[in-house]
């Protein structure tokens, strides 16, 4: 999995959708981000060290189409822009799709 800017994962994401566009399904995850990489400590060590919630949480976004996976990682102040702009490019896909039916 190649994680990505967030520009970067937009036109790997476009690039994909052209690829799969005849055949072929893409993919799209996208969860709540901590940014902790290591899994969660058993309930005694938990007990001893607490672990503190992050002061803002990110958002973790896939895709992956065939053995193609990207990935991003999107703060929270650039939820909204990342989100318009990813929905024209989802917008402009389904409507290339419709088109070619």
């Amino acid at each position: 999995m190649v994680l990505l800017e967030n520009e970067s994962f937009l036109s790997e994401l476009t690039k994909l959708f052209q690829k799969y566009r005849t055949s072929g399904s893409v993919y799209i995850t996208m969860k709540r981000y901590d940014g902790k990489t290591k899994p969660k400590p058993r309930p005694e060590k938990l007990a001893a060290n607490p672990i503190q919630p992050p002061a803002e949480y990110k958002c973790l976004l896939r895709a992956h189409a065939g053995n193609n996976k990207i990935s991003t990682v999107i703060n929270a102040k650039d939820v909204n822009r990342f989100q318009l702009v990813s929905t024209c490019i989802l917008t402009i896909v389904i409507l290339l799709l419709r088109a070619a039916m």
